[in-house]
C-alpha cells in the first residue's frame, strides 16, 4: 500500500447515521477515527420562509424528505427523488448531507486491495477495466457516476449548500465539474455541510423524477433525470432538466433546456429536443447503453410533465 493510498483510507470521517460508512469500516476501505455529527436546529428538521422557499438541515432523514406532504407539494422533485432512494430501512436512517458527500460506489474504489485516483493511486482502473455501470460523459480522469441521486434533484432546483465555513455554494461549486478524479466533492478536510437552501417555487411549476435501474428495488440508478417545467400558453415558459448516473457529477442538460425554451408544449418538441441530451457526451466502450436510456428517459418525463397538474400554492 502506498503511503497516499493509506492517508486517504486513514483520514478521519464524520458519521451522521454512518449507512455508507459502516459498509466501508467493514470491508476495510475506511480506518480512520470517526467524528460523530450532532443535531442542532440548523442542522435538522425543514423550516419555511415567508416567501415559500425552504431550508433544509443536512442531518434530515431522507424517509422525511420523502414523506414531508409541504415539502412534496411545493418541491415534487426533490420529494420523489427521495422516495426513489435505496430501501425504506436506509431511507429512515441515512441523512441528506450524507447522500450529497457519500463516497464513490465504483467497485474498483470499493475494493480496499485495489489503487485507484480516489485512494490515492495514480490511475483509474474502470477505464481499462469493466465498467458497465460508468459514465457516458467522460469529463475527467476517474470514470465512476456520481452517487448523489439527491444532488442531482437539488441541481434541478437550483439549490444552495450552507456549511460550517461557507455559504451560497451551488451543487457544482460543492461537487466540481468532473474534472478531479482523485476526490467525490470539494469539501475542504474537516468541512461540513450544514443546510440546504431552496428558492421559492415558480408559479404554475410542475416537476417529475423518474430512474431507470437494472433491477425493481433497492438499486443505484442507471441514470436517472429530475424535470421541472412552466408550461403557460401552450408553451414551455421555463423549464429545467438535471440528469445523474451518467457523468462523475450530476449534469444540468442545458442544449435541452435551451431547445425547449418557449416553444410549443407537445410531444413533438420534446422528441427532438430529447436528441440533444446527449451533446458532448464521451461513453466508454461499454456504457454506450446509458445514452439510449437517457433520450428515452427525458422524452418520457417530459411528455408527463405535459398532463401533471401545476404545482399548487
Amino acid at each position: 500500500m502506498s503511503a497516499a493510498t493509506a492517508e486517504a483510507m486513514y483520514a478521519p470521517e464524520f458519521r451522521a447515521a454512518g449507512t455508507d460508512l459502516s459498509e466501508r469500516r467493514r470491508s476495510g476501505l475506511s480506518c480512520g477515527s470517526i467524528i460523530d455529527l450532532a443535531a442542532s436546529p440548523d442542522t435538522i428538521g425543514i423550516a419555511w420562509n415567508a416567501d415559500g422557499s425552504a431550508r433544509i438541515g443536512a442531518l434530515t432523514a431522507i424517509a422525511t424528505i420523502a414523506s414531508d406532504g409541504r415539502l412534496a407539494q411545493a418541491y415534487p422533485g426533490i420529494a420523489a427523488a427521495a422516495q426513489g432512494l435505496a430501501t425504506p430501512q436506509i431511507r429512515h436512517m441515512a441523512t441528506l448531507g450524507g447522500n450529497l458527500a457519500q463516497r464513490s460506489r465504483c467497485w474498483y474504489f470499493r475494493n480496499p486491495q485495489i489503487a485507484c485516483l480516489k485512494k490515492g493511486g495514480s490511475d483509474c482502473p474502470a477505464r481499462s477495466g469493466n465498467h458497465l455501470y460508468h459514465v457516458a460523459f467522460d469529463l475527467g480522469p476517474c470514470v465512476a457516476p456520481h452517487p448523489s441521486t439527491m444532488a442531482m434533484a437539488l441541481l434541478a432546483y437550483d439549490a444552495k449548500v450552507t456549511t460550517d465555513r461557507r455559504s451560497g455554494l451551488s451543487i457544482s461549486d460543492l461537487l466540481g465539474d468532473g474534472s478531479n478524479g482523485t476526490a467525490d466533492n470539494l469539501l475542504a478536510a474537516g468541512e461540513r455541510i450544514e443546510r440546504i437552501e431552496l428558492p421559492a417555487p415558480l408559479a404554475g411549476e410542475r416537476a417529475l423524477y423518474k430512474r431507470a435501474i437494472s433491477r425493481s428495488h433497492a438499486e443505484w440508478p442507471l441514470v436517472e433525470i429530475c424535470v421541472r417545467t412552466v408550461i403557460s400558453g401552450g408553451a414551455f415558459q421555463q423549464v429545467y432538466i438535471a440528469a445523474g448516473g451518467i457523468a462523475p457529477v450530476p449534469l444540468r442538460l442545458a442544449a435541452c433546456e435551451a431547445a425547449l425554451q418557449g416553444k410549443p408544449a407537445n410531444a413533438a418538441t420534446i422528441a427532438q429536443a430529447a436528441e440533444l441530451a446527449t451533446s458532448g457526451a464521451k461513453p466508454l466502450p461499454m456504457t454506450g447503453y446509458k445514452l439510449d436510456l437517457l433520450v428515452g428517459l427525458l422524452r418520457d418525463v417530459m411528455e408527463r410533465t405535459l398532463n401533471v397538474n401545476e404545482t399548487a400554492r
